[in-house]
């Protein structure tokens, strides 16, 4: 469930409160002040059998006696009677209510249910939506609705605001309203029992009345809805979230570096940033970020020219920025000529450009417009502090109209109180952000700069010659399952590293040659055959870091060291862990690649978001230099660069000195098969590589091990994953006119492909299709139409070969789902040479199937008048075909 009767939440006619009453203090008595005091214009019903009347209006005595089903009821009774009520409600055809009596999961009905289960069990037949329990309401400034026991109401706004605390609800709606901060909704989510983020996200971004989404997070419970709904919210409006509990928790029993590294809040952060929403760490952070990004230009590139009338501003702007990790622009020789015209002798000429304290307004305006100029100065920060020279308002009105017109971001730090007031008021006219301190101006800008990337990372397309269909193409995943599942079949869930190693190769991962062996004389024997220098390590279920029992031994040169090796292993590990079982011993061919940086790459298991990929600096002392970053699988070309661009030894991997940059394709086609395996195989657990040595040749696994636990039979193989993988089994192979396509659901790789078909179709073809005439796909569009959310939308493309051997998109038919997957709205395109001989029917076929595999219960779409091929290939396929009056457009609807 999810979007379903949440319009009776945020737009009711009528509004019940049960257990209204005239108590001082009280939530009903609150709750119905409120209601009544918040200018809500429908009808009132106050319910509780102790009352005649309240406030001037009629009480009913139970929900029974009400005169009309209302929208929305409030539950402010004591728990006991909270599931009652909401079958009542239900029957009664309310469609909505909000719980806000606490203590409901800790008291049980004569079932053995908690009356929080029992509440929803009662709700599910009539589909009534619950907001909490144990919420402290909502609030829908633009209708008057004050549904909650705030002390306080909301001004009226563009900003959603959702939140899992009571507290905070309370605190942030005092702090917004003292600033001057309105809300379109305000929302308490409580235990968000039904109604939750995923929800709450999927309603706001259709809601015309929203333009920003604010989140206070402390847990997600429902990781695939809540992504899907988070990625959609987000290519709409900006969405930001508050996260708390930023402490890592880490894993308390991990069997391998990456399950210890793998911390809570990194793996939500990697959420946050892949569903391209915005994080921030405080409150004042969240609604500052909401007026810098309303304001804010698209970056040309993320360096930073400072622009002040004061050396010590703009040092302290300087230091943040750096501090912040951003990047200062250099300035151009041209630039600085240019400036040193129109500045006194003694400005710094250097970025920051400090024109010096008696500045007059014509200073700032020429120095702004030469900045403006310069291509190395991607935005600009403008720092004024008064003087009594110039009146500050007196700048600002000059240069206010130039930072206005420009297509790169300005924004203002205004030093001061009074004497800076009315320039702050010019500039935040003009829309231009404007902050107080220098540190809250560079904050605000790299607020900017991170909400790009993260939004980059929903619109970039992938380069198609370097697919992730490559890096899983020579996978042998059956032989991988075989070794995981007799491991478990012998009642183990630690692979011995040459069984890790054996299903990372089955994978296509280099790993070294490595024999398991069971006695010192077979490691001899094994180190014979492979060849000399060797590597010894002890083989135990019990140890999991060898060397810190003196497990590893490295060159050993011949058999005599190999045989002393393992003799002083068997001797060591007697003395310091009696109790642990010694299997035998690995041997490993050694490994000469002196210039390697030794990398670890791994996997750990979320109990929220499921299966996270790790990538950092490995080595022995892996979690002190704490080097790493998580991303949430499935990964492709632009996503595994990202992951690995958000380390530090990303900067030492691209070389120095005499030292060649390390083998990029070679960790990013690591990271990807990686990602294929932990879609293949429900039973890994954990996987530690560490080290991976990559150098300018290539990348090698040195040491691998591998955690792995029977699946979960019940579910899916891909449920346990928050974002759905590309779907592999939906590809299917047809004959057409004589030639062989391929039917397949689109990847973001097939964007080169996308736009040649575009390009082929004729302009009538192109109005058909988007409904305006459209010259060029641009990247926003092309990302839209090829990175698809495959747990809601569908994209089946016909593709074959071309002539130069690349693949061609012949057509496409796609369709996309409510959140409820009542109702699923399709489009076809075919391409405009190959049209009238079957195509189009062949992908609506597919289409069709697939939405009736998925319970979809009904196909719509809508079309031009004067695109009667489709109307006619609707026909064919059984739509009702209806004609709108208003516009003349025609909808086609099939039920399924």
């Amino acid at each position: 469930m999810s979007v379903r009767n949440l319009e009776h939440l945020f737009a009711p006619r009528s509004v019940a409160i049960i257990g209204a009453s005239a108590r001082p203090n009280s939530v009903g008595a609150t709750v119905l002040r409120n209601v009544i005091e918040g200018g809500f214009t429908g009808a009132v019903y106050p319910v509780n059998p102790k009352y005649d009347k309240l406030a001037g209006l009629r009480v009913y005595g139970r929900v029974s006696a009400l005169p009309a089903a209302p929208d929305l009821a409030i539950i402010c009774t004591p728990p006991a009677t909270v599931p009652g009520l909401v079958r009542q409600l239900g029957e009664a055809g309310t469609r909505a209510a909000i719980i806000l009596t606490a203590g409901l999961n800790a008291q049980h009905d004569s079932q053995g249910r908690t009356l929080r289960q029992a509440a929803l069990d009662a709700a599910r037949p009539t589909t009534l939506r619950l907001l909490g329990p144990n919420c402290v309401g909502l609030l829908v400034p633009g209708i008057g609705l004050n549904a909650s026991f705030a002390h306080t109401g909301a001004l009226p706004g563009k900003i959603a605001f959702v939140s899992q605390s009571g507290a905070l609800v309370t605190g942030v709606l005092d702090w917004a309203k003292s600033r001057g901060i309105g809300f379109s909704k305000f929302i308490s989510l409580g235990e968000g029992a039904d109604i939750d983020f995923g929800d709450l996200l999927d309603y706001l971004a259709s809601d015309p009345h929203t333009s920003a989404i604010l989140l206070y997070m402390e847990d997600v419970r429902h990781a695939r809805k809540f992504m899907s709904a988070a990625r959609a919210a987000a290519r709409s409006k900006p969405t930001l979230v508050l996260k708390a509990g930023r402490v890592a928790e880490g894993a308390k029993a991990a069997a391998s570096h990456t399950g210890a590294l793998a911390g809570s809040d990194d793996v939500y952060d990697a959420a946050i940033r892949r569903a391209g929403m915005l994080r921030v760490l405080t409150t004042e952070d969240l609604f500052a970020a909401v007026a810098t990004l309303a304001h804010a230009r698209p970056l040309f590139g993320e360096r930073l020219a400072i622009l002040t009338n004061g050396g010590g501003p703009g040092v302290m702007a300087t230091d943040a920025v750096v501090c912040g990790k951003g990047s200062m622009a250099q300035l151009a020789p041209d630039t600085v000529a240019r400036l040193d015209a129109v500045l006194p002798s003694t400005w710094s000429r250097a970025n920051p450009v400090d024109i010096i304290g008696d500045a007059p307004a014509q200073r700032y305006v020429d120095a702004l417009n030469i900045l403006l100029q310069d291509p190395q100065a991607d935005a600009i920060l403008f720092i004024h502090a008064p003087t009594a020279i110039v009146p500050s308002a007196e700048i600002a009105r000059a240069i206010a109209p130039i930072a206005k017109a420009s297509s790169r971001n300005i924004l203002a730090c205004w030093l001061g109180g009074d004497a800076v007031a009315e320039a702050r008021a010019i500039f935040t006219e003009a829309g231009i952000p404007s902050f107080g301190t220098p540190e809250e101006a560079v904050s605000a800008y790299l607020q900017i700069v991170q909400y790009r990337r993260n939004q980059n990372l929903l619109m970039q397309v992938p380069p198609a010659a370097c697919d992730d269909a490559g890096a899983g193409a020579s996978a042998d995943p059956a032989a991988a399952r075989a070794l995981v599942r007799t491991a478990l079949a012998e009642g183990r869930t630690l692979l011995s590293e040459p069984e890790t190693k054996a299903v990372l190769a089955a994978y296509g991962v280099a790993v070294v040659q490595t024999r398991s062996t069971a006695s010192v004389e077979e490691a001899v024997a094994a180190a014979n055959a492979i060849g000399y220098p060797v590597a010894l390590k002890i083989l135990s279920p019990d140890i999991t870091h060898k060397s810190d029992m003196g497990g590893v031994v490295l060159d050993l040169e011949d058999a005599v060291a190999v045989r002393a090796a393992a003799q002083r292993m068997n001797k060591r590990l007697a003395e310091l862990r009696p109790d642990a079982r010694l299997e035998g011993f690995s041997v490993q061919q050694m490994a000469r690649r002196p210039d390697a940086h030794e990398l670890i790459v791994g996997v750990a298991t979320d109990p929220v978001f499921g299966p996270v990929i790790l990538f950092g600096q490995g080595g022995i002392a892996v979690e002190v230099t704490a080097d790493h970053a998580v991303a949430l699988p499935p990964l492709n070309v632009v996503l595994a660069r990202d992951l690995i661009s958000r380390t530090r030894v990303a900067k030492l991997l691209a070389g120095y000195r005499n030292r060649p940059p390390a083998n990029m394709d070679a960790i990013i086609a690591t990271l990807m098969r990686i990602s294929h395996m932990v879609a293949d195989l429900p039973e890994l657990v954990e996987l530690d590589i560490n080290p991976l040595l990559v150098d300018s040749e290539g990348a090698l696994a040195l040491d691998a091990r591998m955690r792995v636990a029977i699946a979960d039979q019940s579910a899916s193989t891909l449920d346990r994953l928050a974002i759905r993988p590309y779907p592999h089994e939906l590809e299917e192979r047809i004959d057409w006119q004589g030639a062989a396509l391929l039917l397949r659901p689109i990847r973001p790789e097939d964007g080169p492909a996308h736009v040649a078909m575009f390009n082929a179709l004729t302009d009538d073809d192109v109005r058909y299709r988007m409904f305006v005439r459209v010259r060029e796909l641009n990247p926003s569009q092309l990302a839209r139409f090829t990175q698809i959310d495959y747990d809601r939308e569908m994209a089946f493309i016909a593709t074959r070969a071309g002539a130069d051997g690349v693949n061609e998109t012949l057509g496409v038919a796609r369709v996309v789902c409510d959140p409820d997957n009542v109702a699923a709205e399709f489009a076809v395109t075919v391409r405009s040479d190959l049209k009238g001989h079957g195509l189009g029917q062949v992908l609506m076929e597919k289409l069709i199937a697939y939405c009736r595999s998925r319970g979809t219960r009904e196909i719509v779409g809508e079309a031009l008048p004067q695109n009667t091929r489709i109307t006619k290939l609707a026909r064919k396929l059984g739509f009702e075909i209806s004609k709108a009056a208003e516009d003349g457009s025609i909808h086609m609807r099939l039920p399924l």
